[in-house]
């Protein structure tokens, strides 16, 4: 079984053989590296992309709108990674979006997981009628885990949620009120080893 590492690296490598700068290889190694950790298929789809890349033209998109155009060409999954992890900052305000027309989907997820740490937000992703939970990084939710991820994906629609919590306020102060039972009451010991704290001269 390869490590982790080795796939990272190896990536890196062909990423680069395949026309790519040392940087975004370095990015692509980190994503496909990150969907092998969660059992995803990055180094087939990576491996079919760049044999398709040979035959086919793909298109950049560098700088994202809320609603990106229909592309006469899909767009490259990892160009189009790039730019979305570059402009997360930016993006995350817009909470909604929309791309058209993506090859290999699951390499461009990889980049929106780890954007998802970035900002510190969830991020709901929709794959023409697939969906996927993207968790700061830590995990990917899917309701098509074990189905063959698709080569072209018509509509991708990337949703930022807003951090709020699971549980309701009475849920919480009932817990809440439950853990006060193993707080210690602060004892006249404790005071006065509290306050000669420090005063000890050990030399």
């Amino acid at each position: 079984m390869k490590s982790l590492s080795e796939i990272e690296t190896t990536v890196k490598r062909a990423s680069k053989a395949a026309g790519y700068s040392w940087g975004v290889s370095e990015e692509t190694g980190k994503s496909i590296r990150l969907l092998e950790l969660f059992s995803l298929p990055g180094v087939k789809h990576l491996n079919e992309y760049f044999n398709e890349k040979n035959k086919s033209k793909f298109e950049n998109l560098n700088l994202i709108s809320k609603n990106n155009p229909l592309s006469k060409n899909p767009y490259c999954p990892i160009a189009l990674g790039v730019s979305f992890l570059d402009q997360i900052n930016v993006l995350e305000n817009l909470q909604k979006i929309e791309f058209k027309n993506v090859a290999y989907p699951i390499i461009f997820i990889s980049f929106i997981s780890r954007s998802s740490e970035i900002v510190g937000k969830k991020i709901y992703v929709k794959i023409d009628k697939k969906k996927i939970l993207l968790n700061l990084n830590v995990n990917i939710n899917s309701n098509f885990i074990d189905q063959e991820f698709p080569k072209i994906a018509n509509t991708i629609e990337v949703i930022l949620l807003e951090n709020e919590d699971n549980f309701t306020d009475d849920e919480w102060n009932n817990l809440y009120k439950l853990s006060e039972e193993t707080f210690v009451e602060e004892s006249d010991s404790l005071k006065e080893g509290a306050a000669g704290a420090g005063l000890t001269d050990n030399d």
